[in-house]
């Protein structure tokens, strides 16, 4: 009667931590680009009352284990990568990825801490820059003049380096001043597929600033979620392998879309009455054990 109680409290105690993930979820039903949770039980120790023994030569046959299973435990909580739908914004720093790549953004200038996400909104600060709601710099090709590092070539960037080692902050100028003098300001900009930005400035020309970057791993279910919308690199996810989009498998940048959520919610509340119900359920084991021992306290009266 008593391991029947620890089995109860192992029960409810994995169930509430499956309830927790399932809440987490349909809190980020709405979240750009979440990845849904989903916890994954197993069976804990067994206590072997009757070992299993062999039939023996010219006697009996032989017997099976007797085992008493000592509850159940939480043996994972997978994220799934699943693709979540594309929702046209019509924004231009809005995008969407439609393949496995993460976009690669950074705290600081440098670009030597980084960080991995799927959460394709981003704006310009007062330096042009390209950064997401954190201040995070967008990290890609840069495309400058190196004699005039606010002139954007007219040629198309270098390859990225497989190992990111060419990677930096990317901006797409306000404006630009040619060699006459002449100041030209910003109409507009385009980024494809590949990730290649073409801007458009007010003497006509397409100039190619940049050309965004993205990320993919051998094991993306080694991630770490830090928050954010972000994920990190760990000894399970093996090391980022950088590249343009539609290489590689990295998928295709769409403009002016965004990833939505990935939660599914008929399956969510499904599971959530499921899980409730495991829960009552295993909390009568302990009521039902406890009466039994109050049964077994009242012999003595």
């Amino acid at each position: 009667m008593i391991r029947s109680m620890y089995s109860g409290v192992a029960g409810m105690r994995s169930n509430q931590t499956k309830m927790d993930v399932i809440g987490n979820n349909i809190a980020n039903v709405n979240t750009n680009a979440f990845k849904a949770n989903r916890v994954r039980f197993q069976d804990s120790l067994y206590q072997t009352q009757v070992y299993a023994e062999a039939p023996m030569a010219g006697g009996r046959g032989g017997t099976n284990p007797q085992q008493i299973g000592k509850g159940v435990t939480v043996a994972a909580i997978d994220t799934l990568f699943g693709n979540g739908p594309l929702q046209p914004t019509g924004r231009d720093l809005d995008f969407g990825i439609d393949g496995e790549g993460f976009f690669i953004v950074s705290p600081d200038e440098n670009g030597d801490v980084r960080r991995f996400t799927r959460d394709g909104v981003f704006y310009k600060d007062t330096e042009s820059y390209l950064v997401n709601a954190e201040g995070y710099y967008l990290l890609g090709v840069s495309n400058f003049d190196l004699n005039d590092p606010d002139m954007p070539l007219q040629t198309a960037p270098p390859d990225i380096q497989a190992d990111g080692s060419n990677l930096g902050r990317l901006r797409i100028p306000d404006t630009i001043t040619d060699a006459a003098g002449d100041v030209h300001r910003l109409e507009t900009f385009y980024i494809d597929g590949s990730g290649l930005i073409s801007a458009v400035y007010s003497n006509g020309q397409v100039y190619y600033p940049g050309r965004v970057a993205l990320a993919k791993f051998p094991n993306v279910g080694g991630l770490e979620k830090l928050g954010g919308n972000n994920y990190g690199v760990t000894r399970n996810s093996g090391n980022p392998e950088y590249g343009s989009a539609d290489q590689g498998g990295l998928g295709i940048l769409r403009q002016g879309n965004l990833e939505m959520s990935n939660v599914d919610l008929a399956h969510e509340f499904t599971e959530m009455i499921i899980t409730s119900r495991a829960y009552q359920a295993n909390s009568r084991i302990i009521t039902t054990s406890d009466e039994m021992l109050q049964e077994l306290i009242n012999l003595k009266r």
